[in-house]
């Protein structure tokens, strides 16, 4: 069975943009790879570009592995960690 990683980056964003301090900028499912942006709402620099891979990893635009879609909360804070956003 082959993941669906738009399903995931969908949840990822949904669980994202729980938290306090981070705003969901865009989520392009479409593009290749899809992704989702995230920011910090109150830096204009604080911001991420997130993928999944095609094993359900969730990486950062520099290599940084969040977590997996097993676990797709935990991925999204230690995410808002990154970013300096408190918690959902």
């Amino acid at each position: 069975m082959m993941l669906d990683t738009v399903l995931c980056l969908e949840r990822f964003a949904w669980h994202a943009g729980r938290h306090a301090d981070l705003s969901v900028q865009r989520l392009r499912l479409s593009s290749d790879p899809a992704y989702v942006s995230v920011r910090n709402r109150f830096s204009t620099t604080l911001s991420e570009t997130v993928t999944c891979s095609d094993e359900g990893v969730f990486v950062t635009s520099w290599g940084y592995r969040l977590g997996t879609s097993e676990d797709v909360e935990s991925a999204a804070a230690r995410l808002a960690y990154l970013l300096a956003a408190l918690p959902a």
